[in-house]
């Protein structure tokens, strides 16, 4: 079973990983719009899968159309949002279920640690993903590897 404390670690490493993400796009003339796209969706997702842990009504869709500016604004906010929830849960909660809709409308249920766990592999698959495509396309990615993060006291 994980804990609080290792999910806010998480947390903090994948905020600090979507700025680097950001601070890498917005040193571009023209971002392509697919890396933009892809960033939207990564701070959208996040949001929604809060969202559906408090029964709460999604915010955005599951693929919005951010500018930059956008995102980082969903960026900080989602920080706050994150904080917010782990600073009002007991370490027991984490074993708890979620009981939510999908997109599709579809009822699941599913272990809040392991919704936890989703959101931090899913918006590390994207990052990956826009890495992949700005190294391809010529771009230098950013660096946003957790044990990078680490070694250079950017978690605590």
């Amino acid at each position: 079973m994980s804990t609080l404390p290792h999910f806010r670690r998480l947390f903090q490493y994948d905020e600090w990983a979507n700025h680097e993400v950001l601070a890498a796009l917005q040193k571009l003339e023209s971002p392509p719009a697919r890396f933009v796209r892809l960033l939207a969706h990564i701070v959208s997702a996040e949001r929604l899968w809060l969202e559906r842990m408090c029964s709460q009504k999604q915010t955005y869709p599951v693929w919005p159309d951010f500018t930059l500016h956008q995102c980082k604004v969903e960026i900080e906010e989602s920080k706050k949002m994150w904080e917010q929830y782990f600073a009002s849960r007991q370490p027991d909660e984490l074993s708890g279920s979620a009981i939510y809709k999908n997109t599709k409308g579809e009822s699941w249920t599913n272990q809040i640690e392991d919704i936890l766990t989703h959101v931090i592999l899913h918006s590390a698959y994207h990052r990956g993903q826009i890495a992949a495509d700005m190294r391809a396309a010529g771009f230098t990615a950013a660096y946003t590897d957790f044990i990078h993060a680490v070694r250079q006291g950017l978690v605590e």
